[in-house]
């Protein structure tokens, strides 16, 4: 993995970039549905990546134009915490990641991943919505310049 990757968002301020991985379509598909395209009027659209494995993911965070990762802490056979943790580690400024995690009692292990949030499941649809809006905040207004 690259530690080369550019400062700040890469997307256009027309757009935010949400990669979503989960092993599990149903999750991904939840995830989507319950942010939907635009979580808030303050942000610009969201448009999403769908990954269903780690090579994927890290291929895609490389690329540098992912303004949060939403990452299925349940997911096998890589988990989204150990993802997370990766990602944090070695990509040079590494944008938001939230992690779902599989009940709240597991948020001190996102803590650990250094993912900035974590949301449990079953995923509540307003917390889930907030707390996103609330990580790609930063990045809409350093697009917006």
């Amino acid at each position: 993995m690259s530690d080369s990757t550019a400062s700040g968002p890469t997307s256009s301020a027309a757009r935010l970039t949400v990669l979503v991985y989960s092993d599990d379509v149903r999750t991904r598909e939840q995830v989507i549905l319950a942010l939907g395209r635009r979580p808030h009027p303050d942000l610009p659209e969201l448009t999403y990546v769908e990954v269903a494995t780690e090579p994927v993911v890290v291929a895609q965070m490389d690329t540098g134009r992912i303004d949060l990762a939403i990452l299925d802490g349940e997911a096998v056979p890589a988990g989204g915490m150990g993802i997370a943790k990766q990602l944090k580690d070695e990509i040079f400024e590494c944008p938001p990641v939230l992690v779902l995690t599989g009940r709240p009692q597991d948020a001190w292990l996102a803590t650990w991943s250094r993912a900035e949030a974590a949301v449990p499941h079953p995923l509540d649809p307003i917390v889930l919505a907030e707390t996103v809006v609330a990580l790609l905040r930063p990045r809409a207004a350093l697009a917006a310049r």
